[in-house]
């Protein structure tokens, strides 16, 4: 996941959102996005090695306003 986290933060995406309840939010600047002000441009899915149930969905984010940046989800 580290090395498709550093190649999407050279493309650009270098902001990180958190999710809650209502939307997304971006701590360093501030700034909440809901569901029609941004779209998914990647998604990549990781197991764990152990159990299929472990796993994480790495999401490529960007929004109207230009603003890229992930999101990870375990």
């Amino acid at each position: 996941m580290i090395e498709d986290i550093t190649d999407l933060q050279n493309k650009g995406y270098s902001y990180d959102f958190n999710l809650t309840p209502d939307c997304l939010e971006c701590a360093s600047l501030n700034l909440q996005l809901h569901p029609e002000d941004f779209h998914v441009d990647e998604t990549y899915r990781f197991e764990g090695m152990s159990n299929p149930d472990d796993n994480s969905i790495l999401f490529a984010i960007s929004s109207k306003g230009r603003i890229r940046g992930i999101l990870v989800d375990a």
